[in-house]
């Protein structure tokens, strides 16, 4: 048997169906927070990534910057770099001329310089050059005649490591030069300015030392100096 409906019953339902509208309003309140507090932080989000990505370019144009600044100074270091080599070049040919300029000095002066000393030599050859095999030898000056021969190392700045170049050049002058194979050869080391002691360290190696007196050369050495030979 069916139940008849009562107004209290559809009174009842009322108040069920507005409790339910009330708890789905309340819901959608809920969730409408909801998403106003996830675009808030989509806007958060968002403000970051826009200031992350100005930083980004701020960080861009920093590097940009600088290796804008890094190419400067790469040309100024290649600028300076061609500055020195030119330099160096034209300190080479100073160098070059001022050791022709000496040679032409102290050539002059050789005849009679060694021949006072009891070496009558009479023949000056400057810049002698001989090679053998890979190995090659330079002298500067060669002071000869037939029995005898001096070879001068002219430096504008006498050191002691130039004499001791010089005794292994003295060594080795037979084996490139045969023809003075019989000859008496002489040592002897020139030089406009000399370092401490170099002078000394040559003379007691038996060399000829030759310095600047005025506008002219002379021998260092005293008269009782004797020379060593080869």
């Amino acid at each position: 048997m069916t139940r008849s409906v009562t107004i209290d019953d559809i009174w009842k339902l009322f108040q069920e169906t507005d409790r339910q509208f009330k708890e789905t309003n309340q819901q959608f309140k809920e969730t409408d927070l909801k998403f106003q507090e996830t675009d808030r932080q989509f806007k958060e989000t968002d403000l970051k990534f826009k200031e992350t990505d100005l930083k980004f370019q701020e960080t861009d144009l920093k590097f940009q910057e600088t290796d804008r600044e890094f190419k400067e100074i790469a040309l100024g270091f290649k600028e300076t770099e061609r500055v020195v080599k030119e330099v160096s070049r034209q300190i080479g040919q100073l160098g070059s001329r001022w050791g022709e300029f000496l040679e032409g000095l102290i050539a002059p002066a050789c005849i009679d310089m060694f021949t006072k000393r009891g070496i009558p030599v009479d023949e000056v050859y400057p810049r002698v050059r001989k090679k053998r095999g890979s190995k090659h030898m330079e002298i500067d000056l060669l002071v000869a005649n037939t029995v005898a021969a001096v070879l001068v190392e002219v430096k504008s700045n006498l050191k002691v490591e130039d004499v001791r170049n010089h005794m292994e050049r003295l060594s080795q002058f037979k084996s490139f030069f045969p023809r003075y194979a019989d000859c008496t050869v002489y040592g002897a080391v020139a030089g406009i300015v000399i370092d401490a002691e170099a002078d000394q360290f040559a003379m007691n190696r038996g060399l000829f030392v030759i310095a600047q007196s005025g506008e002219t050369v002379h021998i260092a050495n005293d008269e009782h100096f004797v020379p060593k030979t080869w």
